[in-house]
């Protein structure tokens, strides 16, 4: 009889399914063409999946790159094939949007260390036949973007209009900047950071101890076990998602609304909104993503820190760069404050570099840049619009 479909045994065997053979397009390098890693390893056979939506134009001249954030994916504007759920920033990229998909070519791909077809830790280690665990190397923000322009490379792409990202994926863009300054164009960091801050590693620890603690993650092994640390996953995902809201947002949201109750019950029930809905986040996430995924990613995000490949000096990251900069951030975001964007526009001032920034009033804290601001829209629309004439390309909206 065959496994219910949401059953552990089941749900495995999906995400393996993903791993391995992902429903977006998908490039394989060999072991001769491996991928150095800032470990000091080399990593081969591996392979990234990725989305794209447009059309590449004859000069190549185009394409813009998205970099998904912590638990975000490939399908960046369609469906994931795991949850159904359509793409994760449909808001910003389409027809006629911002990042629009009538005149420019998109890319989006799934981050090394990922667990929707890049190689990770599900992903089979052909050393062994069997999935990685935490036998993969540890990845850095610097390795995933390694990956994506070996993945440009492949597309036969020699500069990139654009890189645009949020949180994790505003870490990426940042080190495009600086790893590869004569291949972007534009630059569109938000809610992001230089550097990971003390607090930010504080609370991914208390994620990543709350994972390894469940008694199923059995070492990282627990998918050849058929088991999955889902109450673990489903705490770090809990904790994390409170700092991706901002006091006001849930005090307007839940306030201390009882959840389908009159009375407090005198017990450990959800008899809050609050709980009920960070219960169902956690049980959400956990039918999507690799608990093993969760440790390497954030683990990148704790070891970002910019400066550090420079001698410690940030502006040296972006000395004597051509690129173009809209650095973006929220009121309401404490997890990656104002002040660390400005950190950052300090140093590309420094070298005199082209450079806007843009500080947007919200109440909905680190998230904003996933959902509906109109500021932030019809600033990166205006930021876009000037770059692409700069470029000699259709702006957003334009007519061809």
């Amino acid at each position: 009889m065959p496994a219910d479909s949401n059953t552990p045994a089941a749900l495995n065997d999906v995400k393996a399914n993903e791993a391995e053979t992902p429903s977006s397009r998908l490039v394989r390098f060999q072991a001769e063409d491996p991928l150095e890693l800032d470990s000091g390893t080399r990593l081969g056979p591996w392979q990234i999946a990725y989305e794209t939506y447009g059309t590449l134009n004859a000069e190549k001249s185009n394409a813009i790159l998205v970099c998904h954030a912590l638990t975000g994916d490939q399908y960046v504007a369609s469906t994931n094939p795991v949850t159904g759920k359509p793409g994760w920033w449909q808001l910003m990229v389409g027809p006629g949007k911002p990042i629009d998909t009538d005149h420019y070519f998109v890319i989006c791909a799934n981050v090394l260390g990922g667990c929707l077809g890049t190689t990770g830790p599900a992903t089979i280690n052909p050393a062994t036949g069997t999935p990685y665990g935490l036998d993969l190397p540890v990845i850095t923000i610097r390795d995933m973007v390694r990956s994506q322009a070996r993945l440009v490379d492949h597309l036969g792409i020699e500069t990139l209009f654009a890189v645009i990202g949020g949180s994790m994926g505003g870490m990426q863009v940042l080190q495009w900047a600086a790893s590869y300054p004569d291949r972007v164009f534009a630059a569109v960091p938000i809610a992001a950071a230089a550097r990971h801050t003390s607090q930010n590693i504080a609370f991914h620890e208390v994620g990543r101890q709350a994972i390894m603690a469940d008694p199923n993650w059995r070492g990282g092994n627990y998918i050849g076990d058929n088991v999955r640390p889902t109450k673990g996953l489903a705490v770090a995902r809990m904790a994390a998602h409170v700092t991706y809201m901002s006091d006001e947002s849930l005090h307007q949201k839940f306030g201390r609304n009882l959840q389908d109750r009159e009375n407090l019950t005198f017990g450990f029930d959800a008899d809050f909104q609050i709980e009920s809905y960070l219960r169902h986040q956690g049980m959400t996430f956990v039918d999507r993503f690799d608990a093993n995924s969760y440790l390497y990613v954030t683990r990148a995000m704790d070891y970002f820190d910019l400066s550090q490949e420079f001698d410690g000096v940030l502006p040296n990251a972006f000395e004597k760069t051509a690129t173009r900069f809209c650095v973006m951030s929220f009121t309401s975001d404490w997890l990656f404050p104002t002040s660390e964007s400005r950190r950052v526009v300090k140093a590309l001032n420094a070298v005199a570099a082209n450079v806007s920034f843009v500080e947007i009033e919200s109440d909905r804290g680190h998230d904003s840049f996933l959902l509906d601001v109109p500021e932030m829209f019809e600033t990166i629309q205006g930021f876009m619009t000037g770059a692409a004439h700069a470029r000699g390309i259709p702006a957003p909206g334009e007519k061809a």
